[in-house]
C-alpha cells in the first residue's frame, strides 16, 4: 500500500471519527429527559426582590411587628407573592409563648380549612385525567357518604366541593371532635333532616366535604395523602407539607398551638382524620409556592383549565359579606367555588380562603390576573391578624390606606362576645336560597 493510500485511509478514518463524535455529542441532547415539574419550579422557591413592584415592604414589616406584639398573638409567619414570584417571607414572635424560640419561614403550622383548596384541586386534577366526572352523582366515587333521603344519588361531586349537599352547617362536627370515626359519621349523615335539596342551598361542611378524600383514594388507587404528595406537593416543590399530626410535631421547627390568651394547647387529632377538610401542615414558604401554583404560575402542574374549574364562582354567599362587615367599603359580592372563596374587591376579582382549628389560624388571598397575593399562618386562636390580607391588596391596587388590622384603633368598652372566626375547621355559616345560586335555574351555573 502506498503512502497516498495510507493517508487517504487515515483521512477517511478521521472523518468517520469526527462524524461519530458529532453523533455522540448530539445523541444525549436528542434523548435528554424532560425536566421534572419540581426541578422546573425550583427557582420559584427563592425570594426574588427584583419582582417587587407595588408593596411597601418596610411599612408592612413594621405593622406586622406591631401585630405580633398584641396580647392575643404568639407567633406569625407571612409570605407575599408579586408577579408570580415570592417577594417576602418572614416570621414573627415565638413558636411557644415565652420560649424565645423564634418563628422563621421554615416553621411549620397547620392550614386548617385552607386544606379544602388542596382537596378540590386534587379532585379537579383527576377529573382532568378522566378519572372523575364532576357532575356525576357523588355516590359513584364515594359510596361511604350517605345523605338524607338517598340524596347521594342526586348530589354531584361539584355539589360536594361547593358545600351544597343540603345538610345543616358543620353537620356532626361535634361528634368528630368527641373522637368518633369519620367513616361512621358519613353514614350517619343519612339520619339527619335535610335543609334543602342538593344544589339549592349553601352550608359549610367538614365531615361530608372529606368524602373528597375517598373520591381521590378510589380514583387514584392510592391513599389521599399519597396522591396529593405525588401530583401536587412534590411537583410544586412543597417539601415541608404533610397531612398528619406526626408530620407537624416531628418538624424541625413547628409552632405550638395557643389560646387567644396565650395558654398552650394540645395538638388535637380529630381534623387530621378528615384531611381533605383540615389536615394540611406546612411552612410559609411552601404555602407561598401553593399560592403561585393557584395563581397560574405552574401550568405544568395546574393547568389554566383546572384553575378555572375550581376558582369559578358557583354559589353566591351574601352571609360572607356580613362576616367581612369591617371591609365592606371595598368588598363586593362574595361567592364559593370548589374549595375556594371568590370576592370582588374594589372591582378586582380575588380568590382565597381562611382556616381555623384549635390554636391555629390561616389565610390565603390572591389576584389570579396579577399573580400576586398573601399567605399567613399563626399559632393562637385569635382573629386579630384579620385585615392583613386586605392591607396587602390595598398596596397592590394603590388604594388609600385603611387600618384593616386595627392596630391604631382606640380601645373602647368590651364588645359583645362573638363566636371565634372558624373554630375547629369551620368557615362562614349561612344557607343560600335557590334564587341566589349563580346562574339561577334549577341548579348552579357550572
Amino acid at each position: 500500500m502506498n503512502k497516498l493510500t495510507v493517508l487517504g485511509a487515515g483521512a477517511c478514518l478521521l472523518v468517520a471519527g469526527a462524524l461519530a463524535s458529532v453523533r455522540v455529542i448530539d445523541q444525549p441532547a436528542a434523548q435528554a429527559r424532560p425536566t421534572s415539574p419540581a426541578a422546573a419550579n425550583l427557582h420559584l422557591a427563592k425570594v426574588t426582590p427584583a419582582a417587587r413592584r407595588d408593596i411597601d415592604y418596610a411599612a408592612l414589616d413594621a405593622r406586622l411587628q406591631r401585630m405580633v406584639a398584641k396580647p392575643s398573638m404568639v407567633g406569625l409567619a407571612v409570605g407575599i407573592v408579586e408577579n408570580g414570584r415570592i417577594t417576602f417571607l418572614s416570621g414573627y414572635g415565638e413558636t411557644v409563648a415565652g420560649s424565645g424560640e423564634k418563628v422563621t419561614p421554615e416553621t411549620v403550622f397547620r392550614w386548617a380549612s385552607v386544606s379544602k383548596g388542596v382537596a378540590s384541586t386534587m379532585v379537579a386534577k383527576l377529573a382532568e385525567q378522566g378519572r372523575v366526572k364532576l357532575d356525576a352523582p357523588v355516590v359513584n366515587y364515594a359510596p361511604g357518604l350517605k345523605l338524607p333521603g338517598g340524596a347521594e344519588y342526586r348530589a354531584t361531586v361539584r355539589d360536594l366541593l361547593s358545600h351544597r349537599l343540603g345538610l345543616y352547617r358543620n353537620a356532626l362536627d361535634n361528634k368528630l371532635e368527641e373522637g368518633q370515626q369519620p367513616a361512621l359519621l358519613r353514614r350517619e349523615l343519612a339520619s339527619l333532616n335535610a335543609i334543602c335539596q342538593p344544589g339549592t342551598c349553601w352550608s359549610y361542611q367538614n365531615i361530608a366535604f372529606d368524602a373528597s378524600s375517598d373520591i381521590v383514594a378510589r380514583a387514584a388507587n392510592m391513599p389521599f395523602s399519597d396522591a396529593v404528595r405525588q401530583q401536587l406537593f412534590d411537583p410544586i416543590g412543597m417539601t415541608s407539607a404533610s397531612m398528619s399530626r406526626e408530620g407537624l410535631v416531628t418538624a424541625r421547627s413547628w409552632a405550638r398551638p395557643h389560646s387567644a390568651g396565650r395558654r398552650p394547647l394540645e395538638v388535637l387529632e380529630p381534623y387530621y382524620r378528615v384531611p381533605a377538610a383540615g389536615g394540611v401542615n406546612s411552612n410559609i414558604k411552601d404555602m407561598a409556592l401553593w399560592l403561585i401554583a393557584q395563581a397560574g404560575g405552574m401550568p405544568s402542574v395546574l393547568s389554566p383549565g383546572l384553575l378555572q374549574t375550581i376558582h369559578t364562582p358557583v354559589v353566591k354567599t351574601p352571609g360572607e359579606r356580613g362576616r367581612l362587615r369591617k371591609f365592606l367599603e371595598r368588598v363586593g359580592d362574595a361567592y364559593y367555588g370548589l374549595g375556594w372563596r371568590y370576592y370582588n374587591y374594589a372591582g378586582h376579582p380575588i380568590v382565597g380562603h381562611r382556616g381555623g382549628v384549635s390554636g391555629y389560624r390561616s389565610l390565603i388571598l390572591f389576584d389570579p390576573q396579577r399573580r400576586s397575593g398573601v399567605v399567613a399562618l399563626w399559632n393562637s386562636s385569635t382573629s386579630q391578624p384579620g385585615g392583613l390580607e386586605f392591607e396587602v391588596m390595598d398596596m397592590l391596587y394603590h388604594l388609600p390606606f385603611r387600618d384593616w388590622m386595627e392596630l391604631d384603633k382606640v380601645p373602647g368598652p368590651p364588645a359583645p362576645l362573638e363566636v371565634p372566626e372558624e373554630p375547629e375547621a369551620t368557615e362562614a355559616i349561612e344557607t343560600i336560597a335557590l334564587e341566589n345560586v349563580v346562574g339561577g335555574g334549577a341548579r348552579a351555573s357550572r
